[in-house]
């Protein structure tokens, strides 16, 4: 069940959300950050399993050029409560632009953190990303029962944006 605006007002008030959203019908708006980050290899190819260097950038205006891919986050920490999880959506107005906003997509309950968004440049002209536009949007939804185990993982508490940790998932260790 997608939690409406009323419910999305309650996780403000809990706590989960801070103040001064965007909230829809059935989504609440985050803003970008000035935080920026890209994979740069040193041997010019990605071993899934192994660490990959990342150029880390902060700025309040960043240039994403056509056909380019940069790591972005969220300006707002969010918490997942252990009964619910939550879907990251890019916004319509967004993505008629050009500007793809992705990400696993998915938030486990008990997920504490900013979330990092992969961002694609797939129109033909460069685009200026700036601090605190609205990037994308969170739908929660109720979980039948509350987690067993909430998350706990890699991505927990992280802040600005996170590069992929794959390295630490146990099938590379």
């Amino acid at each position: 069940m997608i939690i409406a605006d009323i419910g999305i007002k309650k996780l403000v008030e809990d706590g989960y959300l801070p103040e001064g959203l965007t909230i829809g019908p059935s989504s609440v708006d985050l803003t970008l950050s000035d935080s920026f980050s890209w994979p740069k290899p040193e041997k010019d190819k990605i071993i899934l399993g192994e660490p990959v260097p990342h150029k880390q950038v902060q700025k309040d205006e960043f240039v994403l050029e056509p056909n380019h891919f940069v790591l972005a986050s969220t300006s707002e920490s969010i918490k997942v409560p252990h009964n619910m999880a939550a879907y990251v959506e890019g916004r319509s107005s967004i993505g008629r632009l050009g500007l793809q906003v992705q990400n696993a997509g998915f938030i486990d309950a008990g997920f504490h953190g900013q979330i990092t968004l992969e961002l694609e440049n797939q129109s033909g002209y460069p685009i200026v990303l700036k601090k605190g536009v609205r990037i994308c949007q969170i739908v929660f939804v109720q979980m039948s029962q509350s987690a067993e185990k909430p998350y706990s993982g890699k991505y927990g508490g992280q802040s600005g944006a996170t590069p992929s940790r794959l390295e630490v998932d146990t099938e590379f260790s």
